[in-house]
């Protein structure tokens, strides 16, 4: 059994689906903490240039996950759930005009898990 790094909640399902709607296919990346702390942002998939340092942690709701590699090596074992929050952030991603913001949760992952991780990918490549 493989267990996934990233994984989102119903609530937040559906303003993916709400923003595929209106936006097309979608992408996350993990902010780096410069405008709105560290949050999930979610941009159209032809508007964002993903870094050859960013990692692929996974898919959400038919959308890839990413996160620069060098945040990863603090968020390397811990799962993180996607979920919403009423409130607008600061940020650019797509859900802001809709009063909403994505949050993650975060836990540390069991012994079990961390030995059967789904892997990630960066510049293509599996690690």
């Amino acid at each position: 059994m493989s267990f996934d790094r990233v994984t989102i909640t119903d609530k937040a399902r559906l303003i993916v689906d709400q923003l595929r709607e209106q936006h097309g296919q979608l992408m996350f990346h993990q902010s780096g903490g410069c405008c709105d702390g560290s949050s999930p942002m979610c941009y159209n998939a032809s508007e964002f240039m993903v870094g050859s340092r960013d990692v692929l942690l996974g898919e959400i709701h038919g959308c890839p996950f990413y996160m620069a590699a060098d945040q990863f090596e603090y968020w390397k074992n811990t799962h993180l759930t996607i979920d919403v929050t009423e409130g607008r952030g600061a940020s650019f991603s797509l859900e802001i005009p809709l009063g909403v913001r994505f949050v993650v949760v975060s836990r540390l992952f069991s012994d079990e898990e961390s030995a059967n991780l789904n892997p990630i990918q960066t510049a293509g490549h599996s690690i």
